[in-house]
């Protein structure tokens, strides 16, 4: 085939990722719903059948390797036992129920293997989205991220798990085919090892070589295709391989580097994977059997979002909180497709059961911006009809106590809620704080303090806290859009009650304000403004005048007389 004719259909595919993903950022959707539909649209006019199967595998490979890349250990150990507990049960439970349910109208082995499907969720299209709304440091944020991470690291023994159910295993000796995998993996690993941590430092050890970006550019391409490419030669899943190879570079001497230069070569990554899932779409077929489609999407969303809830709940969220991060983690994404390309290529799975995941997959992808957009007033709705929940008015006060003068609730225990309560302790004002965080506890017990441990998003945790008692309330959580939730609350609760409110960035001040705070604290204007009087006082300080002056076309005799 002419190497051309190839370069021509990439442009191509390229260019339509571009001009669907700018229409879809334009509609106020995702970029990513954009490629999907470009890889649709475009690519059966490109590239033929064995053409497409092979750019969706390497496809999978290049998304592994940047997955792998921004992998990180010491960040999964940071979040704890919602990762490992919390990400761990939320797997093994989504495999069994879906194993369960299916084992009747498949064999185990392929009940398995769509229990390991539904399992994942998707990693690059949820955190993009909840970085864009600014809430990836909520709960349901942070919640949401320690799961996926853990989802990253199963997706490994589950690539394993659907290798040792092929046709072509169960034909020979089954320990030795697991036998085989585990030392191809380990092999790899110690080859990618040996390169990264000795022979590359030792190349690249003079500053003037390391600081060449084009090298580490180079490294981590070729370490990229070359981690594909020896997987696929040894009969193992490329992106198997590729995913271990950019976890070995994400952890190397170069990672810091390397993150920051392959930006570019990363978003060609992540945006020929998804036109390569687009790709597989056969658009004739989803029409005719658009019935069944629908029934599994629904039944996939409704199944994981339970799930998660459950383990949520277990793992001592409140309510609101475990069903937000259920409804936002209920799609199938990228992983799903990892698994579902392993089990076609293997022959686990039949063509038209392949057809049906990779048409769940695009339709959920299309449809998580607005489940993650609506999470909150969906789970709302949801609790208000299991619970039969009844609105709470201020007409009365469960603890039947006058207003106190010098009592202030205090929404979060965090940096900026313990600074809000040593100044209010300072001047004899006693805080009443709400925290959902539980290690909160044992702080505020050894301060003395009044903690109740909840969700403040919730009317029956501001009421039994003393909201109706007290004479101010300071919201502090860092998350913009819980923070205009509950001042909303509030000021329905007591109309009167003076709030103030952290508001981390500039653009939610007006969200803030309209919703009732009456002092909104804006961190970045706060912080600008803090930094910029801490400059001018280090340069009219010391030496460092000097210095500043030159820079600043000035003359030292001109400051001392300004000083004088």
């Amino acid at each position: 085939m002419d190497i051309w004719f190839v370069v021509m259909e990439l442009v191509l595919l390229l260019g339509g990722a571009f001009m669907m993903g700018a229409l879809a950022q334009r509609l106020g959707q995702s970029p990513i719903i954009g490629y999907l539909l470009a890889g649709t649209i475009v690519g059966p006019l490109l590239f033929n059948t064995t053409l497409v199967n092979q750019a969706s595998e390497l496809g999978v490979a290049l998304l592994l390797f940047s997955i792998g890349l921004e992998f990180s250990f010491k960040q999964l150990m940071k979040m704890g036992r919602m990762a490992f507990g919390g990400g761990t049960l939320q797997v093994i439970l989504t495999i069994l129920t879906v194993s369960l349910i299916t084992v009747n109208m498949f064999d185990l082995p392929r009940a398995l293997t769509l229990g390991a499907i539904v399992a994942m969720s998707s990693t690059t299209v949820v955190l993009r989205l909840l970085v864009d709304r600014v809430e990836i440091d909520s709960v349901k944020g942070r919640t949401c991220l320690a799961i996926l991470l853990l989802q990253d690291i199963a997706i490994v023994p589950l690539v394993l798990m659907v290798s040792f159910f092929t046709p072509a295993a169960a034909e020979i000796n089954i320990g030795l085919h697991i036998l085989k995998v585990i030392l191809s993996v380990i092999g790899l690993a110690v080859v990618f090892y040996l390169l990264l941590y000795h022979l590359a430092p030792a190349l690249m050890s003079e500053a003037k070589l390391f600081a060449n970006r084009e090298l580490t550019v180079l490294l981590s391409i070729t370490v990229g295709f070359g981690a594909a490419w020896a997987a696929h030669k040894l009969h193992i899943s490329p992106a198997l391989g590729a995913f271990v190879a950019g976890m070995l570079l994400g952890e190397s001497p170069f990672a810091t580097q390397i993150r920051s230069d392959i930006g570019s070569m990363r978003i060609i990554m992540v945006t020929l994977f998804f036109a390569s899932v687009g790709m597989q779409a056969k658009p004739i077929w989803f029409i005719k059997h658009l019935h069944w489609v629908a029934f599994v999407s629904i039944s996939v969303l409704i199944l994981k979002t339970a799930i998660i809830y459950i383990v949520g709940r277990l793992f001592r969220l409140e309510n609101r909180q475990a069903l937000a991060t259920g409804i936002t983690l209920s799609q199938i994404g990228e992983f799903s497709f990892v698994l579902a390309a392993t089990a076609r290529r293997g022959g686990v799975l039949p063509a038209d059961i392949v057809d049906l995941i990779v048409s769940v997959i695009i339709v959920l992808m299309l449809v998580t911006p607005y489940l993650i957009a609506n999470a909150d007033a969906m789970t709302e709705r949801l609790l208000t009809l299991i619970f039969r929940k009844r609105p709470l008015t201020a007409s009365t006060s469960p603890s039947g106590k006058a207003q106190q003068a010098n009592r202030v609730l205090v929404v979060g225990l965090g940096p900026a809620g313990r600074q809000v309560v040593q100044t209010l302790v300072a001047q004899r004002l006693e805080p009443v704080i709400i925290d959902i965080n539980p290690k909160s506890r044992e702080y505020a017990r050894q301060q003395g303090l009044h903690l109740h441990l909840g969700d403040a998003g919730q009317e029956e945790i501001l009421i039994h806290a003393g909201l109706l008692d007290v004479c101010m309330v300071v919201v502090t959580i860092p998350d913009p859009h819980a923070a205009v939730r509950i001042v909303e609350m509030i000021r329905r609760l007591r109309p009167h009650v003076p709030i103030a409110a952290r508001c981390r960035y500039n653009r939610h001040v007006a969200n803030l304000q309209g919703a009732g705070a009456d002092i909104v604290v804006d961190e970045e204007v706060t912080m600008g403004n803090m930094l910029s009087r801490q400059i001018i006082a280090y340069l009219m300080n010391g030496s460092s005048a000097v210095a500043a002056c030159r820079l600043g076309g000035q003359t030292l005799e001109s400051i001392t007389e300004k000083r004088s």
